[in-house]
């Protein structure tokens, strides 16, 4: 995890979007896990997890923001662009960050038991894979980690 000076203000408002996707997603039962795509400056797509609403394992909020910003840039690839996402990416959202060309995907809280941007496995950074992902974590983490215990905790109890 990196140093909070590593990251500025502009990252910070945009993590705050990718955590207000996150509550969303928490309210609808889903895993509160949110992300925003930025391209220039600008978000472009904002998305929390939906596997649970639309029975699709693959409705990761990174793969749904990355598909609207696909939509909205008229490309699959996403040069340009920034990935903001509320906890560290598994192994299908990395591999598909790696695809969509991102410049650069920022995340909060590190994922112990699924993370592949370095935590559990490091997908970002395998050579095999063709040119590394960029990749920075630990902006936010505290809110970001907050949101999934409280989630996790809410679960334990109702079960």
């Amino acid at each position: 995890m990196l140093p909070g000076w590593v990251f500025d203000e502009v990252d910070r408002a945009h993590m705050s979007e990718a955590l207000a996707e996150a509550e969303k997603a928490g309210l609808r039962d889903e895993i509160p896990v949110g992300a925003v795509v930025v391209h220039d400056g600008v978000i472009i797509a904002r998305e929390g997890n939906r596997r649970r609403e639309s029975a699709d394992p693959c409705a990761h909020a990174e793969i749904l923001a990355l598909r609207e910003a696909g939509r909205v840039v008229g490309d699959w690839r996403l040069s340009r662009c920034t990935l903001y996402v509320t906890l560290e990416p598994c192994a299908m959202c990395t591999a598909a960050c790696r695809q969509a060309r991102l410049d650069l995907v920022v995340w909060g809280a590190d994922d112990p038991e699924g993370g592949a941007c370095g935590t559990m496995l490091d997908l970002a950074e395998d050579p095999r894979l063709g040119p590394p992902l960029a990749h920075r974590g630990g902006l936010c983490a505290d809110a970001s980690r907050e949101l999934l215990q409280r989630f996790f905790a809410k679960q334990r109890g109702s079960s």
